[in-house]
């Protein structure tokens, strides 16, 4: 159905043995937002997401991706960027836009060979001489030209320089649909806010804040970066 939440959280928990890392956490995204997923080292995050993934499963309560539990048939509209880059050297960018038009059917070639070439990479160049910050893009790359239903990006600008992460935020806003939802974890706010329809504050495991960028600046007269600053503190 199209007005049912995209990511829905009913009671959501997930410990390491005594360690809680989400707590009771319950919350409802829409489509078509992009929202900011924002808390220091350790809150939780890296945790939904995989939650949301099917990566992990859940100690008590559930998450649902589109009305259905984690699976084969929500893996087909979860588009995931996870923390650390996980290609592989021995691939050249050919192999890996033909990996995922192979794996994904919804796996958008043309857009993705696009974006390749603005960004000066040529389809028999190997991944092995690439940058990290070259391997972080490509990664990037792949993840958006999927035609899914949610985007849910660990950390996209954390490992490249400032001048890249323009061109990877610019990548995540001309790259998905207006029925899509756009996920992003992040400690770096100040270079994301300009994106974000929404931004939710967790921390311990729990979510502490969930509004609009908007209504942040009107009640609180602030940016979202300020709030961040004021509300986690040392």
């Amino acid at each position: 159905m199209a007005n049912e939440p995209i990511l829905q959280c009913t009671g959501l928990c997930k410990r390491y043995g005594n360690k809680t890392a989400l707590d009771n956490v319950t919350l409802a995204l829409e489509r078509g937002r992009i929202v900011g997923l924002l808390g220091p080292n350790g809150s939780g995050k890296s945790t939904l997401i995989k939650l949301a993934n099917g990566l992990l499963t859940p100690t008590a309560g559930e998450i649902r991706i589109a009305g259905n539990l984690p699976g084969a048939e929500t893996h087909a509209k979860v588009s995931y960027l996870p923390e650390r880059t996980y290609l592989s050297d021995w691939m050249t960018a050919d192999d890996l836009l033909k990996f995922f038009a192979t794996f994904y059917e919804d796996f958008n070639l043309d857009k993705a060979a696009q974006m390749l070439t603005h960004l000066g990479i040529q389809p028999k160049d190997s991944l092995k001489t690439m940058s990290k910050g070259t391997k972080e893009k490509i990664q990037l790359v792949v993840v958006m030209s999927r035609e899914a239903d949610l985007y849910l990006l660990d950390e996209p600008i954390g490992g490249v320089d400032p001048a890249a992460r323009d061109y990877i935020l610019n990548t995540i806003l001309t790259n998905y649909n207006e029925n899509s939802t756009v996920v992003i974890s992040t400690h770096l706010i100040s270079d994301i806010e300009k994106v974000l329809d929404d931004v939710i504050f967790l921390n311990r495991g729990q979510i502490t804040l969930h509004k609009s960028v908007d209504d942040i600046r009107s009640e609180y007269g602030k940016s979202v970066d300020a709030l961040f600053r004021e509300v986690f503190a040392c």
